[in-house]
């Protein structure tokens, strides 16, 4: 027979084994609830967006950790990018991100591209010092300068700009998880955290839907 001295002393024990492997996420703690939703570019499943800026150290820091989560994340997760240009140095790397991505071309040089913004911090601050980079990696320089340049990528920059300002986002990395929340490691303490609140919400939009 258990002693009721013992029994409440495993009890506690029990109670406070789980409560340390339960986290609970809370709203306006550990992530923002917007007041009015941002449009989504996905029509099914949940979209995660990622808004980055080339030449941020933390979006250097946090990729490898999204790429992981990204990969075994399950197949509702609609995983986009949203390059970021909070300031007037920031705009050259947000349209060269929408022009490789209308030639397709951005797997070519999308990790190059961090590593020398972040990485290196290499000046790459014009049209034609990005052309001169990209073609180091097989693109062709001409053709990128003329994407850069077009009509479409100009709108595409413009409405990501759009997006991240009507969610209130000023600082990079930050997670837009069906337009409704944003999450960053400055509220849930570490980019590790900050995954583990995008998969509640997105698990938690789901359900909603359903």
């Amino acid at each position: 027979m258990i002693r009721p001295v013992l029994a409440s002393a495993l009890l506690l024990l029990s109670l406070f084994s789980a409560g340390a492997f339960a986290q609970t996420w809370v709203a306006g703690t550990h992530y923002k609830v917007l007041d009015t939703p941002v449009r989504t570019a996905s029509d099914t499943g949940v979209e995660v967006a990622e808004v980055f800026w080339y030449g941020c150290p933390h979006c250097y820091s946090f990729k490898p950790i999204a790429e992981a989560w990204k990969a075994q994340a399950p197949d509702y997760i609609q995983y986009v990018h949203l390059p970021a240009a909070l300031g007037k140095s920031w705009e050259p790397h947000a349209y060269a991100f929408y022009a490789l991505d209308a030639m397709g071309e951005l797997d070519k040089v999308h990790d190059a591209l961090f590593e020398a913004l972040a990485g290196e911090r290499r000046p790459l601050n014009s049209p034609e010092a990005l052309a001169d980079f990209v073609a180091g990696y097989g693109v062709d320089a001409d053709q990128f300068l003329e994407a850069y340049k077009s009509f479409g990528v100009r709108a595409k920059v413009q409405q990501a700009q759009a997006k991240i300002r009507g969610a209130r986002i000023t600082g990079t990395p930050a997670m837009l998880v069906n337009g409704k929340y944003v999450v960053s490691a400055s509220m849930t303490g570490s980019h590790e955290n900050v995954l583990k609140v995008v998969e509640y919400l997105a698990e938690k939009e789901l359900e909603t839907a359903r």
